[in-house]
């Protein structure tokens, strides 16, 4: 509960930004990348319950969480997020958060 609390903190004030406001979005992501690692498995739990305008902002991220996690657990929960919103285009954004992963 905590972690989707904080998330629709940050997401609000996020989605509120000018798109140059380039210290605010990067403070957001931040933020987001530090609530989204603690723990990985309410982290999923979390994104499976997103719905599709904060899983657009999430996105921005992916990478940064994957490359902290290092998980196929949460590569694959992007992967299916990916089929249920084909809208969002996220697969190229997948890609490079799976290529974040350490082999």
């Amino acid at each position: 509960m905590e972690l989707k609390n904080e998330m629709a903190t940050i997401l609000k004030k996020r989605k509120s930004l000018n798109i140059n406001d380039d210290f605010g979005i990067e403070k957001c992501w931040n933020e987001m990348t530090k609530f989204l690692t603690q723990n990985e498995d309410e982290a999923i739990d979390y994104l499976n319950e997103c719905n599709e305008d904060d899983l657009y902002y999430i996105s921005e991220i992916f990478e940064d969480i994957s490359e902290k996690l290092q998980s196929e657990r949460f590569i694959a929960c992007l992967r299916n997020l990916d089929k249920k919103f084909p809208e969002l285009d996220m697969t190229k954004d997948i890609d490079i958060a799976e290529s974040y992963i350490e082999i």
